[in-house]
């Protein structure tokens, strides 16, 4: 049974990056998403990447839900977005999204994203989720960590089933139609077990 996308969670960047296309793509998957009738799940800021999608959803009238800590909030906040749920703990913060979310995409970004990135793919290796998780490789980003999970897999820390459910894509039709089809995978995590 493919998955149905009500609302996704976007993990990305607070900075642009140094290429425009970042900032562009940011902007062209915002518009879809508001298209498309699909909510925005996200880390409720408004700088870098994460300010440039939310914005693009709200231009497009859609709708926008962000999830930040109060600490964050006084710094970096959206003050545009109708909902905002300011939480103590970046712990919270992420089980909320992960609660509000029918799937996730990550795009470019550095450790925050790369982090919220990998906790869901364990949460789904452990069989935790059935969330389709999709990595929009602008500019070819994400190339050496699919380069590293291949690795991975060759030296057994990672079974290949468990690999085959990244998503990957390098524009955003494309990854959210993979997404749609996605078919969750149902294998035990340990490689190599006696």
């Amino acid at each position: 049974m493919s998955a149905k996308l009500k609302s996704i969670c976007v993990n990305c960047a607070s900075s642009p990056g140094v290429h425009p296309e970042y900032v562009e793509v940011s902007r062209e998957l915002g518009t879809l998403l508001a298209q498309r009738g699909i909510s925005l799940v996200y880390g409720g800021s408004n700088v870098g990447l994460m300010g440039e999608i939310a914005d693009a959803v709200l231009s497009h009238g859609g709708d926008v839900f962000g999830v930040i800590t109060e600490e964050l909030n006084n710094k970096v906040g959206h003050k545009g977005l109708r909902e905002l749920q300011v939480v103590p703990t970046m712990h919270e913060r992420k089980t909320k999204m992960f609660q509000l979310s029918d799937g996730f995409i990550v795009m470019p970004g550095g450790l925050g994203t790369l982090e919220e990135a990998m906790e869901v793919l364990t949460w789904a290796q452990l069989g935790l989720h059935s969330k389709p998780v999709g990595f929009l490789n602008v500019r070819g980003y994400f190339d050496r960590l699919m380069d590293f999970l291949d690795h991975a897999v060759d030296q057994r820390f990672l079974k290949k089933e468990h690999r085959q459910m990244i998503l990957i894509a390098e524009n955003p039709n494309q990854l959210l139609a993979d997404m749609e089809a996605y078919i969750p995978t149902s294998v035990e995590k340990w490689v190599d077990r006696k």
